[in-house]
């Protein structure tokens, strides 16, 4: 421990705490604009300026570590005086437009100048030259809200690491950016919105389909159905003042039932789906090499996560044939929901709109993806994130916390628990070991509460192993054997995964990726900011919502077992293949203007 003394009070912190790290553990608030925690402190904003006595000069205290005996002031006249000057100077050359700006209820800068009781701006003059970047599906970047702060490079390298963008040219002319300031569709973006979720502005936000919903809402040829990822109920309140955590399922339903939605499903529904199609896919693959020995394509790895999908595509083109060919929910969603729905409730397909509620950005790009077209249209038309549709039902003036819960409509809306926690990092696994349990024993899998508590939690890489007993006949070659599973959540933890999957090829039988950190509940779409103390109180909340459902293994939904009577006969079938099973391609990292 390190005695320190601030603000004239002595406090003992942790000898390598920082300054700011101190500060926050003896209650006293910093304000910060570039730090983010559990990243590489850089002190690019200079905003959390402190005065420590005997230094000549103010001070970045998110990268100065405390001293035994240092004196720190973060309040004095100089501090205030040194905060005010910078922010004054950001604004002046923060195009910040702030009437229209997508940011201006949550803007982290408009705040700040607000708190240190900035009402003009001293420093007028030239602004840098500004460009916005509508190269990608999911993303919009606009250069001239940009603050410099390098949020966006820190997370797309040090947590996703894909790196795509950084600093280009020096001083006054700096931007941020792809190399040699090209546009974000030529390099191996992944459109993961991790960049958007932490950005302090308005410089880098989601592509928007608010306006082409409305489109279709008010359209009365058309019938707008909308699904809603798990992850959603855990996290939309939170657009309206509740607690990170907030199961709002019921008042989400109703909310988009007053909205004008024809049908409002539920993207659970398909995710149970998906566990019966992937798992499926799984003991294929087991019984080819346990059984023929000829099966190259494992470890399997899922296929949720659009973001993973885009990666590998980009990095890991050698473990595309190990990816399941299983679609992502959302998109199994919107092919059935042009067929096996169109036909049940006897509608023109082309005169159906699906729309996706989805904590991730990156769902943009998929539902867009030429592969997604299998119902003959495009499978999902518009993708909203959280934010999104949290600001949808404000501008229609719907008071969500005053709505009565209501229930998902039928056939599309009955889902269990497993889909549930496909909004965890470890929950697809998860589902998908509680189904192949199931269905290679004809029992439970033996936890108690049906949960495999190595897969739960904030760790960035987690593995388990289930071992298989007391099979039933048809899948007795499985007996005895233990099926050594492994599960990461953000793309750096992936490409550790996988590096190490490279040199141990038969370690694992089956991997989970979640493209963001947490999982889904942390998607580059949900509210800000997603700490991992929000992180955890989402994730707790999926567990009580699957924890509270009838059924709790996607296996036992009775909606799927009539769609397979009805229409697709059987996990794998040539239907299936046909609708919910696709596959990926290499790309290249940098691609020609």
């Amino acid at each position: 421990m390190c005695n320190i003394t601030i603000n004239g009070k002595p406090f003992s912190v942790e000898e390598n705490s920082s300054i700011l790290q101190a500060a926050k553990s003896a209650g006293i608030t910093i304000p910060t604009l570039c730090y983010l925690e559990g990243l590489t402190p850089m002190g690019a904003c200079r905003v959390c300026l402190v005065e420590i006595e005997g230094s000549p000069t103010l001070t970045a205290s998110c990268s100065t570590p405390v001293r035994e005996g240092m004196i720190i002031h973060t309040n004095s006249k100089r501090v205030r005086e040194g905060r005010r000057t910078v922010v004054e100077l950001l604004l002046s050359e923060h195009e910040g437009d702030c009437q229209l700006c997508a940011r201006s209820n949550d803007c982290e800068l408009r705040q700040l100048a607000e708190d240190l009781g900035i009402r003009t701006n001293r420093y007028e003059g030239e602004k840098p030259d500004t460009t916005t970047d509508h190269s990608t599906v999911a993303l919009v970047r606009d250069n001239g809200k940009c603050i410099k702060c390098r949020r966006c490079i820190q997370v797309c390298s040090e947590i996703q690491h894909v790196g795509v963008l950084s600093a280009q040219y020096r001083g006054y002319k700096t931007t941020i950016g792809p190399a040699f300031t090209d546009p974000l569709e030529s390099v191996s973006c992944v459109q993961c919105g991790q960049c958007a979720a932490v950005c302090p502005v308005g410089a880098i936000v989601e592509t928007s389909h608010i306006e082409q919903v409305l489109t279709a809402l008010d359209d009365r040829h058309k019938h707008v159905v909308v699904q809603t990822a798990p992850a959603i109920r855990a996290a939309l309140g939170e657009c309206f003042g509740l607690p990170p955590g907030t199961l709002v399922t019921g008042k989400m339903v109703s909310a988009l039932r007053e909205l004008g939605f024809d049908a409002v499903f539920d993207t659970d529904f398909s995710a149970d789906l998906t566990i019966m199609e992937e798992g499926t896919e799984l003991l294929t693959r087991l019984r080819n090499r346990f059984v023929l020995g000829n099966e190259h394509r494992l470890p399997q790895f899922t296929s949720c996560s659009p973001g993973w999908i885009n990666y590998a595509e980009h990095y890991f083109p050698d473990m595309l044939d190990k990816i399941s060919s299983c679609k992502s929910p959302q998109q199994m969603f919107g092919a059935l929901a042009k067929t096996y729905y169109a036909q049940k409730v006897g509608i023109d397909p082309s005169k159906i709109v699906v729309v996706s509620v989805m904590p991730c950005t990156a769902k943009k790009f998929e539902a867009a993806r030429p592969e997604m077209r299998s119902s003959g249209f495009q499978d999902v038309d518009y993708v909203l994130t959280t934010r999104e549709l949290g600001d949808l039902i404000k501008m229609v003036g719907i008071d969500f916390a005053s709505l009565a819960d209501s229930t998902m409509d039928d056939p599309l809306g009955i889902s269990t628990g497993a889909a549930d926690i496909f909004a965890n990092t470890g929950g697809v696994m998860e589902a998908a070991l509680r189904t192949v349990h199931a269905i290679t024993t004809g029992r439970n899998i033996p936890t108690g509460n049906l949960h495999i508590e190595p897969l739960a939690g904030l760790e960035g890489i987690k593995t388990a192993a289930v071992t298989l007993t007391g099979t039933v006949d048809a899948w007795s070659f499985l007996e005895g054997k233990e099926v050594k599973v492994a599960v990461a959540h953000g793309l750096g933890n992936a490409a550790k995964l996988i590096e190490h999957i490279r040199e141990n090829p038969d370690e694992f039988q089956f991997v989970e990726i979640m493209t963001c950190p947490g999982g889904c509940i942390g998607g580059g779409g949900q509210p800000r900011f997603t700490t991992d103390e929000v992180r955890k109180a989402r994730i707790e909340a999926i567990y009580r919502e699957d924890e509270g459902k009838t059924y709790r293994q996607s296996h036992e939904n009775p909606a799927v077992q009539t769609l397979y009577k009805e229409f697709l006969d059987k996990p794998l079938s040539e239907k299936s293949h046909h609708l919910l099973h696709t596959g990926y391609q290499k790309k290249p990292k940098v691609t020609d203007n």
